[in-house]
């Protein structure tokens, strides 16, 4: 199902709380969405409470997702577009997740790596009572 701005269906009603609520998004974050194009601007009552429709919960639900896989606001915007498309260019959407994907093993392999050495340098914490912590003497340049 593409997201698309087609509004036939989407008499907004919901006010940003229970959008909030429906996403499970903070309402700050919408704002935020909002604030950087990623998220139309909704209408207005005449109050001047936003009120969202069905296009804005799908949209929001989608970059939420998104975001959880760890893709950027860029790469957010790349998937949008796709989206958005009549028909999705599915290697065009592969292309990007692969990329993503390899950035995640970069990250992986780097978290393991910072783990070997903490996992080191508390072990030669805990070896005795030193009068130089082997780990701050590490963060200071030392070891």
């Amino acid at each position: 199902m593409a997201i698309t701005n087609s509004r036939d269906d989407d008499s907004p009603s919901l006010p940003i709380g229970e959008l909030s609520r429906r996403t499970r998004c903070n309402i700050e974050t919408i704002r935020f969405y909002e604030k950087i194009a990623v998220l139309p601007r909704p209408a207005r009552t005449e109050g001047g409470h936003r009120i969202y429709g069905a296009f804005h919960q799908r949209r929001l639900t989608f970059i939420r997702r998104a975001r959880e896989l760890g893709f950027t606001l860029d790469e957010v915007r790349a998937l949008l577009r796709l989206a958005a498309a009549r028909d999705v260019p599915c290697t065009e959407v592969k292309d990007l997740a692969a990329t993503h994907l390899a950035e995640v093993k970069t990250k992986i392999a780097d978290l393991r790596a910072m783990q070997k050495a903490l996992t080191t340098l508390i072990a030669q914490c805990n070896a005795g009572d030193q009068p130089n912590c082997p780990l701050i003497e590490t963060l200071l340049g030392g070891a």
